[in-house]
């Protein structure tokens, strides 16, 4: 029963404390919403404050900026205004100006127009005088017709010749100081390279023929040369293409081929035959192929020799084939291939000397006659037919320009051409070199002394030194001194325009006046 009692005693005071709590909580809540009725009562006056305030300061500074407003507004107009008056005053100077300078104008209208009477009236009075002038001049110029002797024509004639002869001393004086010039300073380099060139270079003085003669043991080798009914003979003849001459010569036979290549297989195979003693056709065609399988060789090797000798390098194999047939090529007896290598040698040095391209230099020059190995073959010049070679074999532009050049056919652009073109004039020029046709040497000469003939004043001429030098005669009454070096210069132009030679001419005038009479 205590224990029960205690049981209602605690639920009893948990009852009551639950209560008293529940009425607390109450109270809380209605005094927290009392107190924030009062703060957001408090905050709603206060705003109503604050918003007062801004309205009133808003229109203050809407008074305030409203008067500022007026103040610009009224600055602005007086700026506007004084503006204004500052314009209306520079117009105002403006159009003073303006009305000086017409003023001034005016002025300087009115000076002109005096000015143009006074010269109206001074034209006038030039216009009378030279007038009266012109009369003095024409009674002066008569005068002087009297006293000279001349008409007016005349006396312009003999001015006009006076002045002639003055220009043509002064023009021959220019010419003789400026080729005198032009050859110190040429002939000083010409010199230092040339001769540097020609000491470095030893060539081999060699001259050909256009015949071969083969030796015989004995004349009776003759008759077996000829065979039965000439067959022998025949057959060399038509396999070789080459003439085989059988005359009164004593233990010898002459070959005779315009080709050089065909000349040389006929001598190989007669000297084979010869030796080996079985002549008949069937030995004779035998003996030709082996001879022409021997020359191959020479001509390939001779070709090799010459591109090693000259250090020039990758040259198509053509074209070492071809260098090598020039190996049986002469030209005024002089060897083709010999004369190549010589012009490569002397164009490397002068290249040296000048600072160009060494290499093309020598190549160039090895190739430059390239064309004679087919010129019996093809149709055309063997500049010609060298262009075209070293065209189709992919040769430089510099060099198919210096073999196109090397004979004047076109102008020479490089210097590699003019190297070129000197280097074979010295090689063919040299003493010893070439022979010359004694019918083509004296056409030379002959068409040398008509071209001298050819020009006025000229008298007599004479081609000497072998064709080095002409000697000219001028007619003393109709060349002068000073024209005798015009004279010279355009003879040496039309030499140098319509004739091939090598090396070249000297232009020697003589004009003499002689005065005889006899004592009695």
């Amino acid at each position: 029963m205590p224990q029960v009692s205690l049981l209602y005693l605690i639920i009893a005071a948990a009852a009551a404390a639950l209560i008293f709590a529940v009425i607390g909580f109450f109270c809380g809540v209605s005094h927290r919403k009392k107190k924030a009725e009062a703060a957001i009562g408090s905050a709603e006056e206060q705003a109503k404050r604050i918003l007062s305030d801004a309205i009133k300061s808003a229109e203050s500074k809407k008074k305030e900026s409203v008067l500022e407003a007026k103040d610009e507004i009224h600055r602005l107009r007086s700026e506007a205004d004084r503006e204004i008056r500052d314009r209306r005053s520079e117009v105002q100077r403006q159009e003073h100006r303006l009305v000086q300078k017409e003023e001034s104008l005016d002025k300087k209208l009115e000076n002109i127009e005096a000015k143009e009477d006074k010269l109206s009236k001074r034209n006038k009075e030039l216009d009378d005088k030279f007038a009266e002038v012109e009369q003095l001049k024409r009674s002066q110029m008569d005068i002087l017709e009297r006293i000279s002797g001349f008409s007016i024509e005349q006396a312009k004639d003999y001015l006009l010749k006076s002045l002639e002869d003055d220009l043509t001393h002064d023009k021959a004086l220019k010419i003789q100081l400026f080729e005198q010039q032009l050859k110190d300073e040429t002939d000083r380099l010409a010199s230092k390279v040339i001769s540097q060139a020609i000491q470095r270079c030893a060539a081999d003085h060699s001259s050909e023929v256009t015949i071969s003669v083969v030796d015989l043991p004995n004349d009776d080798m003759k008759g077996r040369i000829i065979g039965r009914e000439g067959r022998n003979i025949r057959t060399l003849e038509t396999l070789t293409g080459v003439d085989l001459i059988i005359d009164d010569t004593p233990e010898a036979i002459t070959l005779s081929a315009f080709d050089p290549v065909r000349r040389e297989i006929a001598r190989v195979a007669l000297e084979k035959l010869i030796a080996d003693g079985r002549i008949h056709p069937a030995r004779i065609e035998e003996m030709v192929e082996k001879a022409r399988r021997e020359v191959d060789r020479i001509i390939k090797r001779e070709g090799e020799n010459a591109v090693l000798e000259t250090g020039v390098h990758n040259l198509h194999p053509e074209l070492v084939q071809l260098l090598g047939r020039l190996h049986y090529r002469t030209s005024y007896g002089q060897n083709v291939l010999n004369h190549s290598m010589e012009v490569s040698y002397l164009a490397g040095l002068m290249a040296a000397e000048l600072g160009e391209n060494v290499a093309t230099a020598r190549r160039a020059g090895l190739l430059h006659d390239i064309g004679k190995a087919l010129d019996h073959e093809h149709d055309g010049s063997h500049i010609q037919l060298g262009v075209e070679v070293a065209k189709k074999y992919k040769e430089s532009e510099e060099v198919i320009h210096a073999i196109h050049a090397h004979h004047g056919e076109v102008e020479a652009k490089t210097v590699i051409a003019c190297l070129v073109q000197a280097a074979d004039a010295i090689s063919a020029a040299r003493p010893g070199a070439r022979r010359e046709n004694i019918e083509s040497y004296v056409k030379r000469l002959e068409k040398l002394e008509e071209i001298a003939n050819s020009f006025d004043g000229v008298d007599s001429s004479y081609a000497i030194q072998a064709g080095r030098e002409i000697r000219i005669i001028v007619k003393p009454d109709v060349i002068s001194d000073d024209q005798m070096t015009i004279t010279a210069r355009e003879i040496a132009q039309r030499i140098e325009s319509d004739l091939q030679y090598p090396g070249q001419i000297k232009i020697n005038l003589i004009r003499e006046n002689r005065a005889v009479d006899y004592a009695k």
